[in-house]
């Protein structure tokens, strides 16, 4: 899914490793992981994982996506590839079922029209590393496609392609056996994106039953996976343009109908389609610290500080001397949260509004503790405010508060 029109290059098949089928697409398209039994790899990732976030879609039947987590994109423009539905956030389109799963439905309407679902986590929760993943029953059907994937951050003010674009499983559906994943950024989007394909192991349709779809990524590198199955790596060296994946990324489900790569229903298209979606979680793979830890400095060298180290919730998180403590040595997780001494980094109250003090807080995955760095800056996406210390004074002991991003020095920071 993509803000321009694609289209798709002919898969060609590279190699077969026990029995799974890879193929591979665009540019350097190279098959590099062998693939492995979803037992022996979950075992051995469930030792190294750490859920940080995660959406199990638990409600109501009928009840809408946890809007603390969840936007709805609606219109009907065709979406830069021509598409025909027109996104709305009816519950006629996206609901829970009461039994644990998030249902997208593609309708064709009365009038011959049709509609969808595009849900994102846009400014509510936007990893940067980790293991990223859904288990997905995907729709079927000629003109169908369904996608998970993500866009980074600063869409949509850094534009597409140079925003960067992970694709973690898009299918067409005049091709029920494969699944794609593939990279977008600059020099290489559209129908020059970076990828590859996966086959279903026994040929069968996707459609059939519910897969894991997931990317395990880390700097500059990004592995994606089925069912366990590694079966595509790509690094620094497989783009023809700058690599954009070492920053914060927002997810995206969607179901579209039509578009200039799954082409159009016909009349063997039934409606509606549906797609399940059990969960989306973020793991952080690197025991709690994709992102890195250290200190966080201030453009005078002071450092980000845990007042009196003191571990109680509402702490107020302030400049100071760098003495290499613990309550100055932050951890950048994946799921976004920035954390010391075992707690996070927090909006006081959730609040928006400039001025508002942050503090030290038990972790709960809320938008009151998700930050991007943002040139320098250290962002709340929930209130599009950034990090600065209370009066814009940098001194010892000055606490610190969201404001208005301005770019200015008291608001850059060093990370690490």
């Amino acid at each position: 899914m993509r803000a321009i029109p694609r289209s798709r290059a002919v898969a060609t098949v590279v190699t077969a490793l026990s029995g799974v089928a890879l193929l591979a697409t665009g540019a350097a398209a190279v098959g590099s992981a062998a693939g492995q039994s979803a037992d022996v790899a979950g075992q051995a990732e469930a030792a190294a994982e750490q859920l940080v976030w995660s959406d199990e879609f638990d409600g109501a039947a009928g009840s809408a996506p946890n809007p603390a987590n969840w936007n709805h994109e609606t219109g009907d423009h065709g979406w830069g590839n021509n598409e025909l539905q027109n996104y709305t956030d009816s519950r006629d389109n996206s609901a829970l079922d009461g039994n644990g799963n998030l249902v997208i439905t593609a309708r064709q309407e009365a009038g011959g029209g049709y509609t969808s679902a595009r849900m994102t986590t846009k400014d509510k929760v936007e990893p940067r590393y980790g293991r990223v993943e859904a288990r997905i029953q995907i729709p079927r059907g000629q003109g169908i496609w369904p996608a998970f994937w993500m866009l980074g951050a600063q869409f949509p003010d850094t534009p597409w392609p140079d925003s960067g674009e992970i694709d973690i499983m898009e299918n067409v559906g005049y091709e029920p056996h494969l699944v794609h994943g593939t990279l977008h950024g600059p020099g290489y989007s559209g129908g020059g994106g970076v990828g590859g394909a996966y086959q279903h192991p026994q040929g069968w349709s996707f459609a059939d039953d519910f897969h894991t779809f997931a990317i395990d990524w880390s700097p500059d590198r990004i592995t994606w996976s089925v069912d366990g199955n590694d079966y595509m790596t790509r690094t620094p060296a497989d783009v023809p343009g700058n690599w954009v994946y070492n920053q914060p990324f927002f997810m995206i489900l969607n179901v579209a109908v039509g578009g200039d790569w799954p082409g159009y229903p016909d009349g063997t298209t039934q409606f509606p389609q549906q797609m399940r979606v059990d969960y989306v979680r973020v793991y952080d793979t690197d025991g709690g610290g994709t992102g890195g830890s250290g200190t966080v400095t201030a453009s005078n060298g002071m450092c980000v500080d845990v007042a009196w180290a003191d571990t109680a919730n509402g702490t107020p998180v302030q400049l100071a001397w760098c003495n290499g403590n613990a309550a100055q040595d932050w951890t950048f997780a994946a799921d976004g949260s920035v954390r010391a001494l075992g707690k996070c980094l927090d909006v006081s109250g959730g609040g928006t509004a400039p001025g508002t003090p942050v503090q030290l807080w038990d972790c709960n995955g809320t938008g009151a503790q998700q930050w991007a760095a943002d040139g320098g800056a250290l962002r709340n996406p929930q209130s599009g405010l950034c990090l600065q210390p209370v009066g814009r004074v940098q001194n010892d002991g000055t606490h610190l508060e969201i404001a208005g991003c301005d770019g200015s020095s008291v608001q850059r920071w060093t990370t690490p």
